[in-house]
Order: structure tokens, then C-alpha cells, then sequence
């Protein structure tokens, strides 16, 4: 009868050698094993560098580099020296009585559930007649004499369905825009 024992040291090696098999790999690219050899750093090509070759440290505070951030001219304009005016962009949601007291339509005070975007942008020293406002689905492009803004939007609008007051006394004018999202049935819905 064999010894089958872990005492007897060929069956110890057997084990190691069933558990550990040698094996010829060719995943040269692959990290040691080790409890510390898969980290964030192993993901990806890695990256060899020439002891030769000079280490770019531009800004040592910065978190990417300027060639890694994707600029878009979508929405870019020449410059013509028009200073952008102040603006500020809010939320509206209309809420009734069922929203307050019974709380029975699911609506909260999140953006989610909010149906407007309105606008605000203060034109000093600008008349109503001079102001040329265009509303597209993601940008709104408002220019005067004095200022130009064109301001990328937060949340794709409906351009037919918005509405613009200019208030002389102050200034400004308020562009009211409907919303239309993805999932404004499951937000809408009572």
C-alpha cells in the first residue's frame, strides 16, 4: 500500500507542483503575481521611460494635461470683443396643491422633476430693439450692441414652446424655456 501522507516529501513536491504548475507562459505583459501587483497602475500599456528623456512637469498642481481635454467648437464663436453679460440659469416647476399638502403626483424639489429653464441676463445700458435673441435645442445665442453670450444649455430644450420678457427698469432679460428630457413621461406622469 502507497504512502499517501504529506510527511513523505515527493508527495509534498507532487502537491506544490499540482498546485504551482510551471508553465511556460507567454503573457509577458501580465504583472507578477503578488497581492500588491494588480493596482490602478497595472490597467492599461505600460508606459517605458527613457532615463534620458526629460520629465514634463508644466504644472505639478494640474490633474490632466492640456492635450488630454477634448475642446469643442460646437457652440465657439469668433470673438469680437463684446464682453459676455452676467446671467444667472434657474429651474421652475409647476406645483400644485395635490404636490403640497398630499404629496400624490411624486414631484420633488429636485431639477428632475422641474418642467422650465429660465434664464436670466442682465443688459445694462441696452434697449429691447437691439437685442437679437436665437433659442436652439442646446445652446441659447443672445447678442446686443454692447454684449454677446452664447451659452451652451444644461438640459436640450424645445425651441417653440419658450417665451422672453425684457424689463427695462432693470435690464433684463428673462428667457422662460421648456425642458424636454428622456424620461419626462416617468417624471410627468398623475
Amino acid at each position: 500500500m502507497a504512502d499517501l501522507s504529506v510527511s513523505n516529501i515527493s508527495n509534498l513536491q507532487a502537491l506544490s507542483n499540482m498546485l504551482n504548475p510551471k508553465e511556460d507562459s507567454s503573457d509577458d505583459d501580465m504583472p507578477e503575481s503578488g497581492p500588491s501587483a494588480y493596482t490602478p497602475a497595472s490597467i492599461g500599456p505600460t508606459k517605458k521611460v527613457s532615463s534620458t528623456e526629460p520629465l514634463n512637469k508644466k504644472d505639478s498642481q494640474a490633474i490632466w494635461d492640456e492635450e488630454e481635454v477634448l475642446t469643442s467648437t460646437l457652440y465657439q464663436d469668433d470673438d469680437d470683443g463684446r464682453p459676455q453679460p452676467e446671467f444667472d440659469i434657474s429651474y421652475k416647476q409647476k406645483v400644485s396643491s395635490e404636490d403640497m399638502f398630499l404629496g400624490s403626483t411624486g414631484k420633488n424639489p429636485s431639477s428632475a422633476c422641474c418642467e422650465s429653464l429660465v434664464i436670466k441676463i442682465k443688459l445694462p445700458d441696452t434697449k429691447m430693439k437691439d437685442v437679437d435673441l436665437q433659442v436652439k435645442e442646446h445652446v441659447l445665442d443672445c447678442r446686443s450692441d454692447k454684449y454677446k453670450l452664447i451659452l451652451p444649455l444644461p438640459h436640450p430644450v424645445d425651441p417653440d414652446k419658450g417665451s422672453a420678457k425684457f424689463d427695462s427698469a432693470t435690464h433684463t432679460l428673462v428667457v422662460t424655456l421648456s425642458m424636454k428630457r428622456e424620461y419626462d413621461f416617468i417624471n410627468f406622469q398623475g
